[in-house]
């Protein structure tokens, strides 16, 4: 099998970038596509070759299936990455990537379809022996009386949870028995509004759970491996904020379990590619809630603690060679920190877009940017606010996390507001410092 020789890459901003880097060590060849406001795009720049896919909506440009595919025809494209985000979980932009000759970097579209609807994907976890939240076990149907008996078996508060949602949309929680049924209505019509589907399904709520997840890799020849756990407990509103590697603080039996069921799935469902389990831990257990089938933003901290290249691994798996690694090559190796930086408002969250006057990275030891900025670099106001990935990797965790702290003081971004004051109180603060913090940490800090 030989490496894809062309690749075009069906995103923007830092993962486009990060994208090309890895396809250049690779010696593959890189389209940019892009939409008019992003010609001036870094990784635009440094592509061997650049196509104008539309305006500056998002909707006639990075989510225009048909004129994605034009400009991997006119480009003679071996293969589409699709990042994160944009069309990276649509099966149907993964089907006719492939049914039009081209090599997805992804799993297949069936793969994406199964994981995509949270009830079939939460059918196919159970069949594989992961851990997973007591809940409905398929959805919710006419028959109240069964809705009502489900979700005392399961146990108030419970969460009522759009099939098709995600981005922290279509769910609402439950404390009695009163609210149930019409909150159950509520979330049908929202999810029909939203995803174009009205089906829901009930789940434990857990009260003060800390988000864990698995990064594994699987080729075309039945091989996978996992890359560890991350912990993505610093939310707000459901959005990730700071991420790291491994997740501190978790009971071995059974994490050494939970990284096991998930390379079993892999194997189970036939999963090809780079993807991401996504775990509540709570009181020592794991329980499942969902299936990334695609590079994650926080993929730098498993990156940095066990020296594997997602991104190039992902190319490679798409070319059809086999993993450079098993799982006895995996040595997790000290800890890494990674915080989201935002072109936004550091205490409203309002988007802050404009023109970057001066930018300036961290550096030193152990330390990684993976950001699109550069001086005189106009960020519009059309797409996702994250502007730049600061990485810290140390002995420790507490290395990593003073490294992270003189590297937030040393970045500079003048002209547009980011949330790096946030950032630099998060890992000053104590819970933070101590590990003593769930899901509702953030949100709690910035009520107080």
């Amino acid at each position: 099998m030989a490496m894809l020789e062309k690749v075009l890459i069906a995103n923007r901003g830092e993962i486009a970038l990060r994208i090309l880097r890895a396809c250049k060590e690779l010696g593959i060849k890189t389209v940019a596509v892009h939409s008019q406001v992003d010609r001036d795009l870094m990784h635009v720049r440094l592509a061997d070759e650049s196509v104008c896919i539309g305006p500056n909506s998002p909707l006639e440009s990075y989510l225009n299936i048909p004129t994605i595919i034009s400009a991997a025809e006119v480009t003679d494209s071996v293969g589409i990455h699709p990042g994160y985000g944009f069309l990276a979980e649509n099966a149907d932009f993964a089907e006719q990537v492939e049914k039009s000759g081209f090599r997805f970097i992804g799993p297949s579209a069936d793969t994406i379809r199964l994981m995509g609807n949270k009830v079939s994907a939460i059918e196919a976890m159970v069949k594989a022996g992961v851990p997973t939240v007591p809940g409905s076990d398929g959805p919710l149907t006419d028959d109240d009386e069964r809705t009502l008996k489900i979700a005392r078996r399961i146990g108030y508060p419970v969460m009522i949870k759009a099939a098709s949602g995600g981005g922290g949309r279509g769910m609402q929680v439950v404390h009695s028995e009163a609210a149930l049924l019409k909150g159950v209505q509520i979330t049908q019509s929202e999810a029909r509004n939203a995803f174009g589907d009205p089906t829901v399904y009930l789940e434990k709520f857990l009260e003060t759970p800390r988000h864990v997840e698995v990064q594994v890799l699987a080729d075309m020849h039945g091989n996978c491996i996992h890359l560890g756990d991350r912990d993505c407990s610093m939310q707000r509103r459901n959005q990730k904020v700071i991420e790291e590697a491994p997740a501190p603080n978790i009971n071995q039996e059974s994490r050494a379990r939970t990284l096991q069921a998930c390379v079993d799935a892999c194997k189970e469902i036939g999963y090809v590619g780079a993807g991401t389990f996504e775990f509540l831990y709570q009181d020592g257990e794991f329980y499942f809630i969902e299936m990334n089938t695609r590079v994650q933003v926080e993929h730098p901290v498993s990156e940095m603690v066990t020296g594997v290249d997602i991104v190039k691994e992902q190319l490679r798996i798409a070319s059809g060679l086999p993993l450079q690694y098993t799982q006895d090559d995996i040595k997790i190796s000290g800890h890494a920190i990674e915080c989201r930086i935002n072109a936004e408002d550091p205490k409203t969250f309002v988007p802050s877009p404009g023109k970057v006057k001066h930018f300036h990275a961290p550096g030193g030891n152990g330390i990684r940017v993976d950001s699109h900025l550069y001086s005189g670099y106009t960020v519009p106001p059309y797409y996702d606010s994250l502007v730049a990935k600061l990485i810290s990797w140390g002995d420790d965790r507490d290395v990593a996390r003073r490294r992270m702290k003189n590297a937030l003081d040393e970045l500079v971004v003048e002209g547009i507001k980011t949330n790096q004051p946030l950032h630099r109180n998060l890992v000053r603060d104590g819970g933070f410092k101590q590990v003593d913090f769930t899901i509702h940490h953030l949100e709690k800090l910035m009520r107080d």
